[in-house]
């Protein structure tokens, strides 16, 4: 935006306010939020272009749900979803013998249509979403509730509300709580049909029969042992879950899975995770410590931004403003990272991350703005894709309605 249209934007914003907003302590209440506005045209301004061009060439996309593939190696029935675990391999030594782990190297081998269909389907309905509520058209809204419609209303096509059979090992398992994360890329699902709901495009009954979805599938987050193990997992695992689970259960209304979030984002990660300088040690003594650090603090940060938690704090200072500081530096210079590099995709980091939209409007820090501009907005390989499951600013700026 050019410096001309932002001092008009100003003037608009203080002709709007009373007198008596510039006494006292409103001042500065009035000051954050006339910043926190035009941070959030400034995405939309960088954002419209983007969102427009991708959301066109997703009109021509048919729906595809995990009906479309099958695995002779899945223990589940044609509407479950399946994959197999990234990193395990078969043993060179015992070929038919149970699979073994190699951290941080993915086996191609592996079965992950299901994976990459989920994200896809994310991605879709997020981009048509943040499409209709820059234009209104509702072209973009209906191709988002058509996708929509396949995953969780048609009965020939829908998904079953579970992960039992998620990130299986052979020889080992047919499905584990780790697998809960591949549905990381539901929670902007979930953002856009709260926008769509409120459009003449989805009909109350799908909305409902969508909202009695994810109801179900919290309940089997919540009580499955499956659920439980990933609950209660110290790393970025547990991070997802609960950012899971709050997005889930603030769009069903469920108090109690929200409370519980709150109590891990106080008690657990910010208290065992996070370390004294922000940083997350658990991320860091994996075999790609720059990438896991940035997906779990995109976790943290849409936890603490689904919660309203941004500004708390543990008495040592811990939380979301010391772990945005401690990773500034290396954003800003990659090269100054004084960990180990990733074994694999080091030059693919760090994208356009989330955490930077988020610190940028819960700081009210412009400057996160420009850093996330600064990098790449393409996605160069399925393991990008999947490690950036929020993809649609647009989604988290408080938009209900299409801007006039």
């Amino acid at each position: 935006m050019c410096y001309q249209r932002k001092i008009i934007f100003a003037f608009i914003l203080i002709a709007a306010y009373p007198v008596s907003v510039f006494s006292s302590n409103k001042e500065e209440k009035y000051n954050t939020h006339v910043l926190t506005t035009q941070i959030k045209t400034d995405i939309i301004q960088l954002e419209k272009a983007r969102v427009l061009l991708l959301a066109d060439s997703f009109l021509l996309l048919k729906p595809v749900t995990v009906t479309a593939y099958s695995c002779p190696r899945s223990a589940g029935g044609t509407h479950d979803y399946y994959s197999e675990a990234t990193y395990w391999w078969q043993n060179p030594n015992q070929p038919d013998g149970p699979y073994i782990r190699k951290d941080g190297l993915n086996n191609p081998d592996n079965f992950d249509n299901h994976l990459k269909a989920i994200g896809r389907f994310s991605w879709i309905v997020g981009t048509e979403t943040s499409a209709y509520l820059l234009t209104g058209k509702k072209q973009y809204a209906q191709q988002a509730v058509k996708h929509l419609k396949a995953w969780f209303v048609d009965s020939a096509t829908l998904m079953n509300p579970h992960l039992l059979y998620a990130q299986a090992i052979k020889g080992v398992n047919t499905g584990r709580g780790i697998g809960i994360i591949d549905a990381v890329s539901l929670i902007e699902v979930v953002k856009s049909v709260e926008i769509l709901q409120q459009s003449p495009y989805l009909s109350s009954s799908d909305a409902a029969t969508i909202k009695q979805w994810f109801a179900t599938f919290l309940n089997w987050l919540n009580t499955h042992p499956y659920g439980i193990d990933e609950m209660n997992a110290k790393n970025n695992h547990g991070t997802w879950w609960h950012a899971q689970v709050a997005a889930y259960a603030s769009f069903v209304g469920d108090e109690i899975s929200l409370e519980k979030c709150r109590t891990f984002y106080k008690n657990q990660l910010l208290t065992n995770q996070m370390a004294i300088d922000g940083s997350f040690p658990l991320e860091i003594e994996r075999t790609k410590p720059y990438a896991y650090l940035l997906f779990n603090l995109d976790g943290a940060a849409t936890l603490a931004h689904i919660l309203n938690s941004w500004t708390f704090e543990l008495n040592d200072g811990r939380g979301m403003r010391k772990a945005i500081d401690f990773i500034k530096p290396f954003i800003l210079d990659k090269t100054k990272w004084p960990y180990a590099k990733d074994i694999s995709h080091w030059d693919e980091q760090p994208g356009r991350r989330p955490f930077m939209i988020f610190a940028a409007i819960m700081q009210q820090q412009p400057e996160w703005v420009s850093i996330w501009e600064k990098c790449s907005a393409d996605f160069p390989s399925d393991e990008s894709k999947r490690n950036m499951p929020l993809k649609n600013p647009i989604l988290w700026l408080g938009i209900s309605k299409p801007l006039k």
